[in-house]
């Protein structure tokens, strides 16, 4: 019989077999596999965890906070300090979780074109800050896996020719059939780079401060476990594997969602796994529906994967009031299973990507939308598209300003159409991600977009702490109102056990007026109703069209109101939520 290590030996085995099989390796399988295991330092039995299958380490409390190390700034106080100075005083019992985008040394891209993966950003703080917040949240890191700086040491040592990272980068042709590469940018593809070997083109998918990494070097992967395993050390346990899909280039093929990669995804999970149970991996594929739901394997390869398709399908539905494609897309969404979720978004630092809503909106349904947030003040992203022109990529645009009206133009609902919309993220399945100028109700910021002339500026607001706590201790400010009532629904949803991530599901049929679906606890004793008018008119629900069993009690949990049985109907105003429940928590 197998000891524990040998059966995990096995395992990695496996997965390098599947990775390097059409590739010459200057080393046995065998011996990547125990450098593997040595540098995540799981190759001695009483260093093993044993990973449960289809377990969850996670719950209905699991709110993840997206932010920027410096989103809010002191003077002469480390941001990271400070960020974490504004979760203990605004947020100790909403928010358990933190999304630190990238806290390395950067070139550019807002961090996610990182010079140094070991080390903390000076200008942010130091590992002892990371540490600091690892003991009261848990940590979730960007692993930035497909390029890194062109400023780097690796790349310098590939331009000198010698040293750590002088093998790392992909190389191409301009000669070679380069002409299904999927990408979402529009920057030439190859870079002319002078080295001590001669001229060499080094591919760059995002852009040419960004170099990918060749993965059919087993340097390069060992590089990065490494990585991950000091990440670890320091209290991190939720990894975003940024930009994944692009990680193995193959001449002659579209260069993402290959199989070598979902490998790759599976084989850090073995590892991560046994080094630590609970450590937890997020895919971050900006991509069509189909392919992103790929990245779940059989519960074997991410934990989590970004529920892309949902920002563009929920900002659609209440910038047109007709839920049509939100429904039918919630309602064709496979459950996850067991030991994975989804991870559901509505704003983040990028902006509203479209790739993933193209084949559930149609081309003239996107372009609405994109005019509508551009009326709103929102900025546009392109991509090359497959004829060689240009092709909306993502909409940039603070999430409060872009749910500021509808295709008609601003109103007065604004507010209540951007509470709306978040308490329709909240009571999905899965895990939310809330960024944090959507917790403040933070606005475009022009000023930013106009100093740096990058579109997703617009979406990244710095606050000054000292104006950050006046407006949030002002009672009658947009940043105030917002946070109040973001707290209320969290603090609501997580004490449900059928907003479990993992809890059941199904779409309910309320016309296109009204959006609902139904949520069922793990143990099958809770029920909630989740109805929501997404139109700027009053809609009447009929009680008759939902199943309220009549032996039970049914109250609704966002204002405490009960629901009698005699009750034929609700009326609802503009775009207010009911969350209707057989058990009050």
């Amino acid at each position: 019989m197998l000891t524990i290590v040998e059966q995990l030996k096995e395992r990695v085995n496996h997965h390098l077999k599947v990775i390097y099989a059409e590739i010459e390796l200057s080393e046995t399988i065998e011996d990547i596999a125990q450098q593997l295991l040595v540098t995540m330092n799981i190759d001695h039995s009483d260093k093993l965890m044993v990973p449960l299958r289809h377990h969850n380490n996670w719950d209905q409390s699991d709110i993840v906070l997206i932010t920027y190390g410096d989103s809010i700034e002191q003077k002469e106080i480390a941001p990271l300090k400070t960020l974490k100075q504004f979760l203990m005083q605004y947020c100790p019992d909403t928010i358990n979780s933190v999304h630190i985008l990238p806290f390395f040394p950067y070139s550019s891209d807002d961090g996610f074109s990182v010079i140094d993966y070991s080390s903390v950003n000076e200008a942010l703080g130091d590992w002892d800050d990371i540490k600091a917040i690892c003991s009261d949240f848990r940590l979730m890191s960007d692993v930035v896996i497909n390029h890194c700086s062109a400023r780097s040491a690796w790349f310098n040592n590939f331009i000198k020719g010698e040293g750590p990272g002088s093998d790392f980068f992909f190389t191409a042709s301009p000669l070679d059939d380069l002409s299904q590469v999927v990408r979402p940018r529009t920057s030439d593809l190859l870079r002319l780079t002078e080295t001590a070997n001669g001229e060499q083109y080094v591919w760059c998918t995002f852009s040419h401060d960004q170099v990918d990494f060749d993965f059919r070097n087993p340097k390069v992967l060992l590089a990065f476990v490494s990585i991950i395993r000091q990440y670890l050390d320091a209290g991190i346990r939720i990894f975003r594997l940024d930009a994944v899909a692009f990680l193995w280039k193959k001449l002659g093929s579209p260069s993402i969602n290959l199989e070598e990669t979902h490998e790759v995804v599976r084989l850090l999970r073995t590892l991560m796994e046994h080094a630590v149970s609970d450590a937890v991996i997020i895919t971050e594929t900006n991509i069509p529906n189909r392919q992103n739901l790929t990245y779940f394997g059989n519960a074997n390869e991410a934990h989590g994967i970004y529920n892309f398709s949902l920002p563009p399908l929920l900002v659609n539905t209440l910038v047109t009031g007709n839920c049509r494609h939100l429904k039918a897309w919630l309602g064709s969404m496979p459950p996850a299973q067991n030991g994975t979720f989804f991870f559901n978004f509505i704003a983040s630092h990028d902006g509203i990507g479209l790739r993933p809503a193209e084949g559930l909106l149609s081309d003239d349904e996107l372009s609405s939308l994109v005019t509508t947030m551009q009326n709103f003040g929102g900025r546009i992203s392109w991509r090359m598209a497959e004829n060689g022109g240009q092709k909306a990529y993502e909409i940039n645009i603070a999430l409060f300003d872009a749910l500021q009206g509808t295709t008609k133009g601003q109103d007065k609902w604004g507010l209540e159409r951007f509470i709306c919309a978040h308490s329709i993220m909240f009571a999905l399945e899965g895990i939310p991600g809330l960024y944090i100028h959507s917790l403040l109700g933070t606005n475009n910021d022009y000023e930013k977009l106009k100093n740096t002339s990058h579109n997703r500026a617009i979406n990244r607001h710095k606050w000054d702490y000292d104006a950050l706590t006046e407006a949030l201790d002002s009672p009658y400010s947009q940043h105030s109102k917002v946070l109040k009532r973001m707290s209320h629904l969290i603090s609501v949803r997580k004490r449900q056990p059928a907003f479990h991530p993992n809890a059941v599901q199904f779409t309910l049929q309320l016309g296109e007026q009204l959006f609902g679906f139904w949520r069922q606890s793990l143990d099958r004793r809770q029920s909630i109703f989740c109805i929501y008018n997404i139109s700027d008119q009053e809609q009447t629900v009929r009680l008759s069209d939902i199943n309220l069993i009549g032996t039970d009690t049914w109250v609704d949990l966002l204002t405490e109101q009960a629901i009698q049985h005699e009750d034929l109907e609700m009326v609802l105003s503009p775009y207010r939520a009911v969350w209707i429940s057989n058990l009050a928590h």
